[in-house]
């Protein structure tokens, strides 16, 4: 058992003489000199490399504002001068990893080539760089005639909608009159012409694109739409409320209107929602769907040509002359200001209640944003007026005891010598004629 093992030793080390007297000593030391030089190359370019990126990204830095600006297209700023130069910083990055990739795959290419195990992996990795780089540049060759198909109809497409904004842009200038055509609504048709021009190149591009014909591109698109569908189904509704109320013309930007219970200023018009401001300065936002679904009360329509009639109604007893509480409305609305002259103001008697007349006084204005604070001065001189007259306003519901109770005329219109009436005791035989009580005897 021992003489075996000694001889299996033996023969081992007897293979692994033979091994190294076969070896090629001064191939071997030149390919470590190689191998060396290799690496450091390899340092000296990745420092270099280094170096100069980080020299293109000072210079771009000292450029910002100078040689890189902003891009705009006519009046609109798509990336500010921070968002183009972020954008050069981050294709230098991207630059600078593609440069050092290429110098780690020549390393190892070069490093396996000179071990005589990896001497294979060397040349089937060298290959499959080339072919991935020259697949890359023939598909590049190859997409240039639809690249330049796509341009062409792209660039088409974008002098198309300046076309398209001049005419629009003339309409509502008034400089191009169409009959029945508003120039409030060229604005709006505008972008909506402008959105089918960009979907229609969108759909003749679409075949001309990398991979459009790849059962996983479309595949992708189905599914996106699908998604888009079943997510939007709201803001479309919003959309298409929002293209009818812009034909409806029920309001513009600054119009006093009350919508769904809400009373506010107009201050902005989109396609998904209408944003109003009330007169506490709470900004509320009203999606286009639920506008159309609900009234609409534009105060601001017809204060320019005919004026916007503001109202009131107060509540008198019948023991007053109409002619007299007539009188006191009519000098209380031409006592507020923002309340026009002409036409008068007048006022009409609107019900014959069980215990009081209702007065409803109407007055023009033309300042419809002004609408709180003339309702709250014209009601501040209708009690001025009738106080001054001594009539007391039974507004809502009041009812009064005069006997021995006080008027409800503030004390400072009052005489100073008034004191409250006494109660007043009428007689039994006032109270229950016919039964005999509280009658004398006869003698």
């Amino acid at each position: 058992m021992l003489e075996s093992i000694e001889s299996t030793f033996e023969e081992l080390l007897d293979d692994v003489a033979a091994f190294f007297q076969a070896l090629n000593w001064s191939e071997i030391l030149l390919d470590v000199v190689v191998g060396v030089i290799a690496t450091l190359l390899l340092v000296l370019a990745v420092k270099g490399v280094r170096r100069l990126f980080d020299a293109l990204r000072r210079r771009l830095r000292l450029w910002e504002g100078t040689w890189i600006r902003s891009l705009r297209f006519q009046d609109q700023e798509f990336l500010s001068t921070r968002d183009v130069s972020q954008l050069l910083n981050t294709l230098v990055r991207v630059l600078h990893i593609l440069a050092l990739a290429l110098f780690f795959s020549v390393y190892i290419q070069v490093v396996f080539s000179l071990i005589p195990w990896t001497k294979p992996w060397a040349t089937s990795l060298f290959n499959y760089v080339l072919e991935t780089f020259m697949s890359v540049v023939l598909a590049i060759i190859n997409y240039l005639p639809d690249l330049v198909v796509a341009v062409v109809i792209l660039a088409f497409a974008g002098y198309f909608v300046k076309f398209t904004r001049l005419v629009f842009k003339g309409i509502e200038n008034k400089r191009i009159t169409v009959p029945g055509f508003y120039s409030e609504w060229a604005k709006p048709t505008f972008n909506l012409a402008r959105i089918l021009i960009i979907a229609f190149a969108i759909v003749v591009v679409f075949p001309y694109l990398p991979g459009s014909d790849s059962p996983a591109f479309q595949g992708v698109s189905i599914f996106l739409g699908v998604l888009f569908s079943l997510g939007s189904t709201g803001a479309v509704a919003n959309m298409v409320a929002g293209i009818v109320l812009t034909y409806m013309r029920a309001f513009e930007i600054g119009d006093r209107v009350k919508i769904a219970g809400t009373l506010g200023d107009v201050v902005e018009k989109t396609l998904l929602v209408t944003r109003l401001t009330t007169a506490k300065n709470v900004d509320i936002t009203i999606p286009n769907s639920l506008v159309l679904s609900n009234q609409i009360i534009n105060f601001s329509t017809l204060e320019s040509e005919k004026g916007l009639i503001l109202h009131t109604t107060v509540t008198i007893g019948y023991d007053m002359p109409w002619r007299k509480i007539h009188e006191l409305l009519l000098t209380a609305a031409s006592l507020t200001d923002s309340v026009e002259s002409e036409p008068a103001p007048f006022v009409l008697q609107t019900s014959l209640d069980d215990f009081y007349v209702s007065y409803e006084l109407n007055a023009y204005t033309s300042q419809s944003l002004q609408m709180p604070r003339i309702y709250s001065e014209l009601h501040q001189n209708i009690q001025d007026q009738f106080f001054e007259a001594g009539v007391e306003i039974m507004s809502p519901h009041f009812s009064a005891i005069r006997d021995g109770n006080a008027v409800s005329i503030p004390e400072e219109h009052l005489p100073k010598d008034y004191n409250p009436p006494p109660f007043r005791v009428s007689p039994f035989e006032n109270i229950l004629p016919g039964l005999g009580i509280g009658k004398a005897k006869k003698t």
